[in-house]
Order: C-alpha cells, then sequence, then structure tokens
C-alpha cells in the first residue's frame, strides 16, 4: 500500500512540472510504481558507447547513431593564432560542433580582444598570449595544435615558430604567399617531426565529398568537363587582403584557390597545363596592387577541361558544376561556409529528370579541425597535408605567368602524393 502510495505521489508531482508520459517512463526507469520500459526505450552501451534499436518502421530510414564525442580531457586541445574574422566568427564557434577537438589557448595582438573571447570559451586569461609570447605555449600541456589564421604572409613565420615548440599546426588557406614559403613551411615541420595540415575545408565538406564519389563511381560515366566560379563583392579596400605584401595577390589566392583545388580533387589528377587572363579596372585604387578578376583554363591527364572564374567586384556566386557522359551535377553554394546543395540530371528511360540530392549538412570548420586532431591523436597524415597547399601554391604562381606572358603554360607535377588517407568522420 505505501507502494503505490508513493508511486501516486510521484506521478503527482511529475504531473504537475508538465512532464509527458513518455518523459516519465524514460525519466523513472526501473522506479517503483512505473511499468518496465523496454529495450528500445532503453538501449545499452557497446564498446563504451550507447546505442539504440531502430524504432522507425521500414518506410523510414534507420535513424543515424547517437553521437559519440570524446571526454573535453582526452580531446586535442588547439592555440588559435590570430582573432580576426575567420578565427572568431567561424572556427571558434566550430569546436561547440567537434567531438575530438576543443580551444585552450589564444594568440592574438589584441588583449582586450583575447580576454574577451577567453570568457566565452571558458579558455583561462593565463593561456592568452601576445604574438611575442607564441613560445610560452611550449610550457602548456594542454596545448597539442595551433589553429593559424592570421593574414597569408604571417602563415609561414607562424608555422615554423609553432613547429619549432613542438606543436602540430592547420594552418588556413592559402598556405603561404610563394612557393618558396610554402616549401619551407613543410621543411620545417619535418625537421620538427610534428604534422603539417592545410584548411581546405571543402575536401572535407558532405557535398563535395559525394561530388568526388561520383565522379570517381562512374556512375554518370566519364568526367568531362568543370566550371567552377567563386566571385563576390568586396567593398572597403581598409583591409589586409587588398594589400599584396600581406595577401600575395587578390581574387586569385583568396578565392579562386577554391576552383582551382576542387578541380584537382573532384578529378584526383594533376593538370597538364593552363591559360590565364587576369583584369582589374583602370583607374580603380582598389585594384592599384591585386587583380580583381581571373580567369582560367586547365587541361587533365584525362581530357577533363576546366574553366575557372574568380572576382573580386561581382554579384556573390560560389557554384561548381560538373559534367558528365550521362549527367551533370550542379552544385549551388558549393564553395560556401554554409548552405550546400546538390543537383544532380539524367536520363531515365525516355524522361530527363533532375533531382535534388539530400545529405545531412556539417559544419566544415568542425570537421576539419576534429580530422586533424585524430591524425594527431593516431599520429597519421592529414588528408590534406603541407604538400597539397605547396602544390596549389606552385599552380598559382604559373597561373600568374601564364596570365602575365597572355600563352598557355605548363603545369609542374608535385614530386610525390599530394594527399594523405580519405578523412574519416570523427565519433
Amino acid at each position: 500500500m505505501a507502494k503505490d502510495s508513493e508511486g501516486a505521489s510521484r506521478r503527482g508531482l511529475l504531473r504537475a512540472g508538465g512532464l509527458t508520459a513518455a518523459g516519465l517512463a524514460l525519466g523513472a526507469a526501473g522506479a517503483p510504481g512505473y511499468p518496465a520500459p523496454t529495450e528500445t526505450d532503453l538501449g545499452g552501451v557497446q564498446d563504451g558507447r550507447v546505442r539504440f534499436p531502430n524504432w522507425r518502421g521500414e518506410a523510414e530510414p534507420p535513424p543515424p547513431p547517437a553521437p559519440n564525442p570524446l571526454p573535453p580531457g582526452e580531446r586535442v586541445g588547439y592555440a588559435i593564432i590570430g582573432l580576426g574574422r575567420i578565427s572568431v566568427e567561424e572556427t571558434l564557434p566550430a569546436f561547440g560542433e567537434a567531438k575530438m577537438a576543443r580551444p585552450v589557448a589564444l594568440v592574438t595582438g589584441s588583449p582586450e580582444k583575447g580576454r574577451a573571447v577567453a570568457r566565452r570559451y571558458g579558455i583561462p586569461e593565463s593561456a592568452v598570449h601576445s604574438y611575442q609570447d607564441l613560445e610560452k605555449l611550449r610550457d602548456n600541456p594542454a596545448v597539442q595544435a595551433v589553429y593559424i589564421g592570421l593574414p597569408n604572409a604571417m602563415h609561414r613565420e607562424y608555422t615554423e615558430r609553432s613547429a619549432g615548440i613542438g606543436k602540430h599546426v592547420l594552418c588556413e588557406k592559402p598556405m603561404a604567399t610563394s612557393p618558396e614559403d610554402a616549401a619551407a613551411m613543410v621543411a620545417a615541420c619535418a625537421r620538427a617531426r610534428v604534422r603539417l595540415m592545410i584548411a581546405y575545408r571543402c575536401q572535407y565538406e558532405p557535398f563535395n565529398r559525394e561530388a568526388i564519389r561520383i565522379a570517381r563511381s562512374g556512375e554518370l560515366g566519364k568526367l568531362r568537363s568543370i566550371e567552377a566560379t567563386n566571385v563576390q563583392s568586396s567593398g572597403t579596400v581598409d583591409q589586409w587582403r587588398f594589400d599584396r605584401a600581406l595577401a600575395g595577390g587578390g581574387a586569385l589566392p583568396d578565392i579562386g584557390l577554391y576552383c582551382l583545388n576542387a578541380t584537382r580533387y573532384i578529378t584526383g589528377e594533376e593538370p597538364n597545363d593552363v591559360f590565364a587572363r587576369i583584369y582589374s579596372p583602370p583607374g580603380d585604387q582598389r585594384w592599384k596592387e591585386i587583380e580583381e578578376s581571373v580567369s582560367f583554363m586547365l587541361r587533365f591527364p584525362s581530357g577533363v577541361i576546366a574553366n575557372c572564374l574568380s572576382s573580386y567586384d561581382s554579384f556573390n556566386d560560389k557554384s561548381m558544376t560538373l559534367h558528365f557522359e550521362k549527367g551533370t551535377v550542379e552544385m549551388p553554394d558549393a564553395f560556401s561556409y554554409h548552405g550546400q546543395q546538390m543537383y544532380v540530371s539524367r536520363r531515365e528511360g525516355g524522361v530527363a529528370v533532375r533531382e535534388q540530392k539530400r545529405i545531412e549538412p556539417k559544419n566544415q570548420f568542425a570537421l576539419e579541425l576534429d580530422h586533424f586532431a585524430m591524425c594527431v591523436k593516431e599520429n597519421r597524415q592529414p588528408h590534406t597535408p603541407g604538400e597539397e597547399g605547396a602544390h596549389d601554391q606552385a599552380l598559382m604562381a604559373a597561373i600568374y605567368r601564364s596570365a602575365a606572358e597572355g600563352r598557355p603554360v605548363d603545369l609542374p607535377k608535385p614530386p610525390g602524393p599530394t594527399r594523405g588517407p580519405e578523412p574519416a568522420q570523427a565519433g
């Protein structure tokens, strides 16, 4: 009798709190006075991971496995070097969706900004350093890797300094401002026996991964051509991207690089030659040091022709289209931070159909942070190592030469593989 009274009392309290019947069953699993939960509701622990049986009917796709993040203390700790837009607006927030990585230190030229960011992410103020004090990261065992989000010309110095204190390096693209600097970065990390990865986020993004799969599978026949466009409207010149010494160039290294790199990872080949044109409107002070637009055509060993366009003074378009023998893949916003889509056109029977691919979006920055964290923990080569960035740097130098000389230019081949193993999804 006492047992029934206790159960009635608990049910009354829980109902008063607004819990549902399902909530009662799940929240009070095994408690006196409640029906025993089923295995479907309880799930179980397998290999240290909570798993649930599929509860959906045959007409529904099975649910994905439950997230399996590492405990905070087991995640790879990153020091964020540079608190500009890319770090503050994209990379740091992405740690909230990462499963293997966490921010543990900051390096900045603004103590005020450093303190404000540190408070937001639970980073102790003692782990906020100036650029001059970067080497103090050596003494912080929580820091295993650094993320470099500085202007392009600073990448070499801070890669070499980070490698010199034994920290693995995730460096933003473009890797550097010259092939010589890129090669020096690869060499510095090799000497220090630390990993170097270039932040080619699109190579980890699910829609771009699917485009690679389609191209390699042959399901639409042979790939014939690629159209890649990355254009945007740039306003004020009061930013480092308009300074050639810091940026290394204009539209090409900043946004045209996405097009260049995509043609390489989609085809899985290295281009034979390039023909490029550069244009900057005369009399416009915005382009006194850098190019406004660049268009270039790449020819690959398989016969694929890639036409690429980037511009700093056009309405936003970040699209890619792949033309196959038996179909077309359209990717609006292929190179955007968010909002990727994919449309596949092909003939089915006597009818041409165009379908939208449904793929679960994921945070590209979180994916690359976790991939590098996995590589650090497992001591393996990243999918986009320094060699990948260094070869793009050599190709961009050739694109500039082609535009300057007004003729096609044969392209160098990398001395070895530029990509590591395919990325695995963390968790």
